[in-house]
């Protein structure tokens, strides 16, 4: 809360309470109060004639709260949804928008997280290091009879430094030079794959072929549905593993994994989300799965609720937000 303003002069908004279990960390809290009075979900919820002609915004985190019709007719001078996290698959954008309502969310800020638990990933498969854990007290050293995969890196270069090579698609020949900059990116990024060894392929089928390790970083959309299937799973080496942080399949995965199709499988996100508790993959031993904490890190919990509120104050303020996401058309 800013000194000297009385609370109730702040803009209100609707979100689980920081802290609470579906809520954004309460170590943040202070950075929505100095903007906004919160009316937590449950406050809303017990007595909603109070409440709903004043939230004007509602802040959205872990995909909670639902945003349904019922919610939204409830909300007469709600004026935007600020969603904390890139993924809007959880938002019904053309509903919300045809209350007259913008919605945002935070996009890149989550790169730096996502690759570096990418790397966890990558590296907790390959030694494995999740069915080591369990036996510590019940074998010695000497008695292991399984070994990981070294993670193959060029000469003198950190894994991570990999990372640095996200190759961009060229373009075409006698594509229009609306595309330039798209070409330009790919010039760039040119140098920085020669410096750490990364190949940029143009076909999908050949990169898995190659590929010891696969990690996919997609958003969920009619594009990547179904991205990596039985098809795509079959042109990886028994020796591959794959890791997941975003969207994609789960039998095609289940089948791969327990017939030695694939070596193994680091997961951050599932659909559904969670898995139900007797779902197959969760029942094999070649399968780490974490729940979706792509971006659970201080520094970039710190940047998207300051990225929240940003877009928040902008709409409230009339001004066009940082990161709008339009309907589809």
């Amino acid at each position: 809360m800013v000194k000297g303003q009385h609370k109730c002069s702040l803009p209100q908004i609707e979100l689980f309470h920081p802290g609470d279990k579906s809520g954004i960390h309460s170590a943040f809290a202070p950075i929505i109060e100095k903007h906004f009075t919160i009316i937590s979900n449950d406050e809303f919820t017990k007595d909603k004639q109070r409440w709903a002609d004043k939230v004007q915004a509602v802040f959205v985190w872990c995909a909670v709260p639902k945003l349904n019709r019922d919610l939204l007719q409830a909300l007469p001078n709600l004026k935007a949804v600020i969603n904390g996290g890139v993924g809007v698959d959880h938002l019904d954008i053309p509903l919300i928008s045809s209350f007259g309502v913008k919605v945002t969310s935070t996009p890149n800020l989550v790169n730096n997280a996502t690759a570096d638990l990418g790397m966890t990933l990558l590296l907790a498969s390959a030694r494995k290091v999740i069915q080591v854990e369990p036996l510590l007290l019940h074998i010695e050293r000497s008695q292991m009879r399984w070994l990981g995969h070294l993670i193959r890196m060029p000469p003198g270069r950190l894994p991570g430094e990999v990372f640095r090579a996200r190759p961009t698609r060229r373009r075409p020949r006698g594509r229009p030079r609306t595309r330039w900059r798209d070409y330009v990116s790919r010039l760039t990024w040119e140098s920085e794959e020669k410096a750490v060894g990364a190949h940029y392929y143009e076909k999908m089928d050949d990169l898995l072929h190659d590929s010891d390790f696969v990690m996919l970083v997609v958003d969920l959309s009619p594009q990547t549905y179904h991205l990596i299937g039985k098809r795509e799973l079959s042109l990886m080496k028994q020796t591959a593993t794959q890791h997941k942080q975003r969207y994609g399949l789960r039998d095609a995965l289940f089948e791969a994994l327990s017939t030695g199709l694939i070596h193994a499988a680091a997961l951050d996100v599932t659909y559904p989300e969670p898995l139900p508790r007797d779902h197959p993959l969760l029942k094999l031993d070649n399968v780490l799965i974490l729940p979706h904490m792509g971006s659970h890190t201080y520094q970039t919990t710190q940047v998207m609720v300051e990225r929240m509120v940003a877009n928040a104050l902008a709409i409230l303020n009339g001004q066009p937000p940082l990161d709008e996401v339009k309907a589809s058309k």
